[in-house]
Order: C-alpha cells, then structure tokens, then sequence
C-alpha cells in the first residue's frame, strides 16, 4: 500500500483506467465510472487505517476524468413512422413476436425502463375496455450477471431506482397500448399473477433477447443511413422518445419525472436538448415585458424601411 503514497505511481493507475488494453481511450463514463469504484476503495483504506490519506488527485484540473454528459443525443430518438415499423416487423416474429412487440410498445408508450418492464405482472396493469388505464410499477429486475447476485441468478430483485424501498409508481397506459395488452393477455391466456413479458421457456425475459430482436429489426426495417446513425440504436431509446414526446407536448416536467420515476433536476438536464416546439410561444412572452420604453427597437421607434422606386424587371 506504500506504493499509492507516491504520485507517479496514481497516476499510472489512472492513466490505465482512462485505457483501454489497445491503447485506445476508453468511454469517458467508463474511466468515470472506474475513478469513482476506485476512490470508493482508497477513502476505505484510509477508514481502515492503511492509508493515511486519499491519494486521488484533488482540486480542479488536477482530475483529468474525461468529461461526460448525461443529456440524451436528439439524433436518437425515433418518430412514429420508424416505431411503427420496428413494432410491425417484430410482431411478425414467430412464436414469441407478438409478446416482444408488447414489450417495446410499453417502453414507447408508458416510458418504462426496460428492467421494469421485464418486472411487470398482469395484476400491475390497469387495462379498461376503452380509454386510458395505468401501470402500477413496484419492482425492477435489472441483469447484474449471476456472479454477482446471491442465488445464481442473472436478475436481481430490486425497489424501484430512486424510490423508498417498497414505494410504487403510478403511470398511465395510452389507449393503443392498452389495447396491446389486452391482446396480449387474451392470446396466451395470462393469469394475474402471471408476468407479462416472459421469456420464452418462462421465467424474466433476458435482455440478450430483446436486445437481439430489436437490432435485427432496425436492420431489416431502416435505410442504412439510419441503421447507421444513432437513431433507436438502444433500446432504452424508446424511453427516452417517450418521455421527449411527453415534455414537447406540454405535460409540466414536474408529471413527467414523477410518471418517469425521475427526479425534475435530472430530467430536465437529461432532455435538455429534446425540448422543441415552443420556442416561438416562449419568445412571444418575453418579447413584450422585455422591451424598453423610449429605446431604439420599441414599438415607438420603429422606423420603416424607406421603399426603393421599382423599375420594370426589378425583383423585390
């Protein structure tokens, strides 16, 4: 451990981190994320008494961590056309199509992260005859990798992101995706407690499978432009269309975050970069209380453009 109390030795170990083994550097999130497990472990050697003080560099620009932006890139979000598609394609899947397109119709639709998705029982869901239902999301189910939970197992069992342990969120179901539901639980004659999506032998549905289906869809249904460019490229994308769609169309950001399961902050400075459609109405308020009395630009002072005398053939 006396090897971290000289600084040309940290800073071997943080150049290794921000690298990948080719040399190339690796995903600014990435060397943040190894930064902060690292400095979780040396602040635990200092609590432990083997090291007498946090050597990670400290003060600004003294952490050279590559700079990340957790804001959503507008290029990746998908119009209805491009969903419609990708859903209409997947749908005609064999055995499991129609259950896969369901799936991704409630992260489109309800703005579900996929491992509370993968969580849902028939009884969470509020699904009327016609008209508006809701989902009652409680648990997620996020992959880990069986060598990291306590049973083997690939999920883990967890509270919802950013909630009280045991709390739920109420979000509400659009018309169409109650009626893809519907379906859905009529054609494999689900019971209540039953999961909605579940994987083809039973049990959660494997993100390896979603995953696979979703890009052969955008294979197979988008030009190659578009299979190319960052468009619908995740699948998490389908929420983060949603929740665009939800903040363009007027619903206060204070709705969204708490149907998202978000925090206003965080979204806000999530979708930044999203938000279109109401600059003009936002330049008509300011416009007003704004200007000036008396000043070059005011109403009052707006002095006309003197006409220029036309002559045959001039174009204004």
């Amino acid at each position: 451990m006396s090897a971290w109390e000289d600084s040309k030795h940290v800073d071997a170990v943080l150049q290794v981190l921000d690298t990948m083994l080719d040399g190339t550097p690796a995903a600014a999130s990435s060397a943040k994320r190894y930064r902060r497990i690292l400095n979780v472990a040396l602040n635990y050697a200092v609590r432990q008494n083997v090291l007498q003080s946090n050597p990670m560099p400290k003060g600004k620009g003294e952490n050279t961590a590559p700079k990340t932006s957790g804001a959503v890139d507008k290029r990746s979000l998908l119009n209805p056309h491009q969903v419609a598609a990708l859903l209409t394609w997947i749908a005609a899947r064999p055995r499991t199509g129609h259950r896969l397109m369901a799936f991704f119709a409630t992260l489109y639709y309800a703005g579900l992260r996929p491992e509370e998705s993968v969580a849902l029982r028939v009884e969470d869901a509020v699904l009327p005859a016609s008209g508006w239902g809701e989902l009652r999301v409680h648990t997620a189910e996020p992959e880990v990798g069986s060598h990291w939970t306590d049973d083997g197992e690939v999920h883990e069992t967890r509270d919802l992101k950013g909630r009280a342990a045991g709390d739920t969120r109420t979000v509400p179901v659009h018309p169409a995706l109650v009626a893809i539901l519907r379906a859905l639980v009529a054609r494999d004659e689900l019971k209540p407690g039953d999961l909605l999506f579940p994987g083809e032998k039973g049990g959660l549905l494997a993100g390896s499978v979603y995953r696979r289906a979703w890009g052969k869809a955008r294979e197979a249904v988008l030009p190659e432009h578009e299979f190319k460019s960052p468009v619908g490229k995740r699948v998490y994308d389908l929420r983060h269309t949603c929740l665009t769609t939800w903040l363009n169309n007027g619903i206060p950001p204070a709705q969204v975050a708490d149907w998202a399961g978000n925090s206003v902050p965080v979204l806000l400075s999530t979708y930044v970069r999203c938000i279109t459609g109401q600059i003009a109405e936002l330049q008509q308020r300011i416009e007003g209380p704004q200007t000036l009395p008396g000043m070059l630009g005011s109403p009052a002072h707006v002095v006309p453009c003197p006409q220029t005398p036309r002559t045959p053939g001039h174009a204004r």
